[in-house]
């Protein structure tokens, strides 16, 4: 009898709770949703619920970007929604059929990473606040900007921006010497110019004083980091060719020894590689560049393959054992059908993948591409990747690094 009644309990209890998000109907089209970084400073994105065949659909939109999240999974009066290709995830309840509240958990960086999010029923600006009125400064072009300027960690970086003033929008992005910071979205309120991105890895907020033709900001990365940077107008400046911040010394030859995602020694250069065209991708599946290059080797590999283009991945992944790497790896794998060779490189750490190919200078970013013909000699090492966020510059690369693999093929 005992038993009974405590089944019983918690079946009611299980049924009370599913009620809450039965009887809750999300109110489906644009929502503003909001990560409150701090007790200041709230990062805001575009959310985007409709209606699937069974359950609710979510969407993160940035600019042009827009994310499927995973199908919502529900325990209790919450929902939990994953994000497709990166360690994290959205949990949730509704307050309202126009308000949802909860967190965002960043695995990556630990289970206790977690961000406090919101989300509302509104169409408005990205950046809620910001007046419908015609902006009178605008700052659409070439920015030359620097990060963390008079420190020893500054770095440089090319502000591209798109100003709407009829909607007072902004879009872009910054390009840097290590890869672009992917779809920003904005709005520019009185003299300052506000900017977000949020895609599941990186949450990025940018603020900016507007002076004439200079800039002077903050920049946040989630909860834990924070920069200054300063900008000024010039079409002309450039940062230095990807094509040259890494390259081989002492004439060696790429060579090393890993394991690939079962724990078998991979050795390379080896007998299925012997006279192919060859793309080494030294890379991370926590890195959004890195994913963003993966999709477009992925259209390489597709075209190219059966003409002997083989495109091997090294993955430097978060996390302390071979299993979680290697799981890491084989779930991008996965989700993106790709036919790559993969590769355990071990922890998420430039120096440890800087130890492996010892017959480069340096690896100072993820990712890093090394370019091999079929002779085995190397022909191109790229640095960084600039994706679709950067419009021309990602059109050019992929026009460049197609002609490439042309006239590798054909020798």
């Amino acid at each position: 009898m005992k038993f009974i009644i405590a089944l019983t309990f918690l079946l009611v209890s299980f049924l009370s709770d599913a009620q809450k998000i039965q009887h809750v109907k999300l109110r489906k089209g644009n929502w503003i949703a909001e990560l409150a970084l701090n007790t200041t400073n709230k990062l805001p994105f575009n959310f985007v619920i409709s209606k699937g065949a069974s359950n609710y659909r979510f969407s993160v939109e940035n600019g042009e970007e827009m994310i499927l999240l995973n199908d919502p999974i529900q325990r209790g009066d919450s929902l939990y929604v994953r994000f497709p290709f990166f360690n994290s995830q959205l949990v949730f309840a509704a307050n309202s059929r126009k308000s949802i509240e909860g967190y965002w958990v960043n695995y990556n960086k630990g289970g206790d990473y977690k961000i406090p999010f919101s989300s509302k029923k509104k169409k408005s600006s990205r950046f809620s606040f910001a007046s419908k009125q015609t902006p009178v400064t605008n700052v659409g072009g070439r920015w030359e900007v620097t990060f963390q300027p008079n420190t020893n960690s500054t770095y440089p970086a090319v502000g591209l921006f798109t100003q709407d003033e009829k909607i007072n929008s902004v879009t872009g992005t910054f390009l840097t010497e290590t890869g672009d910071y992917r779809f920003l979205e904005g709005n520019i309120i009185d003299d300052s110019l506000y900017l977000s991105c949020f895609d599941g890895s990186h949450a990025f907020l940018f603020k900016a004083k507007i002076n004439d033709d200079s800039l002077d900001g903050k920049f946040f990365s989630g909860s834990h980091w924070s920069s200054s940077w300063v900008a000024k107008r010039n079409d002309n400046f450039e940062l230095t060719n990807p094509n040259e911040l890494t390259y081989i010394v002492d004439n060696k030859t790429v060579e090393f020894n890993l394991k690939d995602l079962e724990g078998n020694t991979y050795s390379f250069p080896n007998q299925t590689t012997e006279n192919k065209v060859v793309i080494i991708q030294i890379m991370g599946t926590w890195c959004p560049n890195c994913l963003d290059e993966t999709k477009y080797y992925k259209d390489l590999f597709d075209n190219y393959h059966h003409r002997g283009l083989e495109v091997i991945s090294i993955g430097y992944e978060v996390g302390d054992s071979f299993e979680v790497h290697s799981s890491s790896i084989k779930r991008l794998a996965d989700k993106l059908s790709l036919g790559f060779t993969f590769v355990v490189g071990g922890s998420a750490k430039k120096g440890l993948a800087s130890e492996h190919f010892d017959m480069l200078n340096q690896i100072i970013s993820f990712p890093t591409t090394i370019f091999i013909g079929r002779d085995g000699k190397v022909m191109r090492i790229h640095t960084g990747f600039n994706g679709p966020g950067t419009g021309k510059y990602y059109k050019e690369y992929v026009e460049n690094t197609n002609s490439l693999i042309e006239k590798l093929l054909a020798e």
